[in-house]
């Protein structure tokens, strides 16, 4: 079998359809074709399959080049960027097509099969329960003239079938090492459809040979048209259409909840849910790499730049990978961490104005966001937690939580705040250890640990149980707003 020459400069695609929303296993196969590329100096062939006219959107194809951009893939050919193979939009390439099936016709590897569905129905249902394949029976191979003939004159329209060789087809996967398929499981199959319109069994082997892709790394779910693609390279090199078969590594299943494979319409398979939350792209891509390979046996976080050094399709598992969105968020909380302050404020902002803040513009602090950054950057997990975590320094009022408050007022929380607020206003507010020192010994007074003593101070200031260091957050906030605020909570436990 004529495989990519070893040698031969590295050549991936990842060929998306613009349907629906761009998902996490759709990105892992995209991460994985892209680190392969930049691992080998090689190239990135980025190709829209958009021949389905009824699921394809316009709105789907920009979605997935914004995709890409943020999560910081770069092509070497493509949309926006061409290349000596364009067009690389499939909907522009369909005279191509045409005159590749007209070949394989005419060269006897594709024949016209005018089958109707219902006698493929009847057929199929009489093989199984025969217990025999239940794969198209090649029943149209040997049609003769007077039978075309005949099938004109009904009325009957034909698709265009390729005939597939009566050997066992083997190679070796990059991923599942070597494979083999015999011929009653692998039958013919149709690569244009009765209205001309070429199928994606046709289209998408004929634009790799054409585009000299010399490794195809996909989803497990197309193991099984591999050996029809191989059948049909193996004629496309008769024809001078191709000049070698790429080496095929397939990558395992993503599974969801209860084991299931994670589909399109599973909530957490959205990559812009995780965008939308604060996902950083490389935090994401970072627990999108361990979906099936390992940097080492103990190295979970790892930047791209290493990801890229490190990267061997030779050590994908070939085992199904399963999404836990816990691991996910704290490899993207330790991505968050290995910001510098700066760019972390940067990373920050969108979710500090509206829609996501619940202040008034005007009542935003930069001086006061610049001073509490430090300390929010070692408490988020996803950027979107920054606004609840801060919004206490930007509103008139705190947050009103009944159920933090009924949680953090219990025994006799108006003795224990009164004394907090008495200690506080003597403290020096020009460090957290000072405000540390007034709440304990306020605590100490009333026979309260710390922990116990600084609950309802952190619910009366902030409006929360959890957040962010209390010391720090109560500087952050001054000594005047501060009291004003332990005065109201106090007020409202004597109402």
């Amino acid at each position: 079998m004529a495989n990519a020459t070893p040698g031969t400069p590295v050549r991936v695609r990842f060929c998306p359809s613009p349907t629906g929303n761009p998902h996490v296993g759709l990105v892992r196969t995209a991460l994985f074709n892209w680190a392969f590329a930049r691992h080998h100096q090689g190239t990135l062939v980025f190709r829209i399959e958009d021949t389905d006219a009824a699921r394809d959107s316009e709105d789907s194809y920009n979605q997935l080049l914004d995709c890409m951009r943020w999560l910081g893939f770069d092509w070497d050919e493509g949309p926006e960027v061409g290349g000596p193979h364009a067009p690389y939009r499939q909907s522009q390439r369909m005279d191509l097509y045409k005159d590749v099936a007209d070949k394989l016709l005419a060269a006897g590897h594709a024949y016209h099969c005018y089958c109707t569905t219902e006698e493929l129905d009847v057929r199929r249902d009489a093989a199984r329960k025969a217990g025999k394949p239940s794969g198209y029976d090649g029943k149209c191979r040997t049609v003769t003239a007077e039978q075309k003939s005949a099938y004109d004159a009904e009325g009957r329209t034909s698709i265009v079938r390729f005939r597939m060789p009566d050997e066992p087809i083997t190679f070796t996967d990059l991923v599942r090492g070597e494979l083999t398929f015999t011929p009653e499981n692998v039958p013919d199959f149709g690569i244009v459809r009765a209205n001309g319109a070429p199928l994606y069994t046709l289209v998408n082997p004929v634009d790799d040979a054409l585009m000299e892709i010399t490794h195809v790394l996909r989803g497990e779910d197309l193991l099984s048209s591999t050996p029809r693609q191989i059948a049909l390279y193996k004629a496309l090199i008769e024809l001078g259409i191709a000049s070698a078969i790429p080496e095929f590594g397939h990558l395992p299943y993503v599974m969801g909840e209860g084991n299931k494979k994670l589909s399109k319409r599973d909530p957490q398979a959205s990559l812009n849910l995780y965008r939308d939350r604060g996902f950083l792209p490389e935090g994401l891509l970072n627990y999108l790499a361990l979906l099936g390979w390992s940097f080492s046996a103990d190295q979970d976080i790892f930047s791209v730049a290493e990801l890229i050094e490190k990267f061997d399709i030779a050590d994908v598992n070939a085992n199904p990978a399963r999404f836990d969105l816990k691991k996910a968020e704290a490899i993207n909380a330790d991505h968050i961490r290995q910001l510098d302050v700066k760019s972390f404020i940067a990373a920050c902002e969108p979710w500090l104005k509206a829609p996501h803040a619940n202040w008034a513009p005007e009542d935003f602090d930069e001086a006061a966001w610049q001073a509490i950054a430090p300390h929010a950057q070692t408490r988020v997990t996803v950027l979107s937690d920054i606004t609840q975590n801060v919004d206490f320094l930007f509103l008139k009022e705190p947050v009103e939580d009944e159920a933090s408050w009924t949680k953090a007022m219990k025994g006799d929380p108006a003795a224990l705040l009164t004394t907090a607020r008495a200690k506080l206003a003597d403290a020096d507010w020009t460090s957290p250890e000072s405000l540390k020192e007034a709440v304990l010994a306020a605590g100490e007074e009333h026979g309260l640990k710390l922990g116990k003593a600084q609950a309802p101070v952190r619910v009366a200031v902030t409006g929360r149980t959890v957040g962010l260091p209390l010391f720090e957050s109560l500087e952050v906030l001054g000594k005047d707003r501060t009291i004003q605020r332990i005065d109201a909570a106090l007020a409202k436990l004597a109402g």
